[in-house]
């Protein structure tokens, strides 16, 4: 059983700083694509920040890229997500995607509860 537990989220001020956590189980965050989304009101999850599988190549949305700074460690089995220079903008649910291939089933998404991240002053 595939499980992504996300932490971190919380409130912070505009310019602060927060690191989410997605811990995983059933996957090895090291092996399979991981990628961050966010979540607005009323909208679709959007990408903000991914690693392609077991390759160090990372991807950022461009309303991101050089604020936040996606990273894993294999030990723990956890990848996070740094968030700097935080704005308003930038509120929003956050999800953990694994994406995994698995037999009979084509690609296979799976995602956590999400955390709630609110910047705000």
């Amino acid at each position: 059983q595939v499980q992504l537990v996300e932490s971190g989220g919380g409130l912070v001020q505009p310019g602060g700083s927060l690191r989410l956590s997605c811990a995983a189980s059933g996957v090895s965050v090291e092996t399979y694509p991981m990628t961050w989304y966010r979540q607005y009101p009323g909208k679709e999850r959007e990408p903000v920040a991914g690693f392609f599988g077991s390759a160090e190549t990372t991807s950022y949305a461009d309303s991101v890229r050089g604020r936040f700074t996606i990273s894993r460690d294999g030990a723990k089995n956890t990848v996070y997500l740094q968030m700097r220079a935080l704005n308003p903008e930038d509120t929003a649910v956050y999800y953990c995607n694994a994406r995994i291939f698995q037999v009979g089933r084509g690609y296979v998404n799976y995602w956590g509860q999400g955390t709630q991240v609110t910047v705000s002053s």
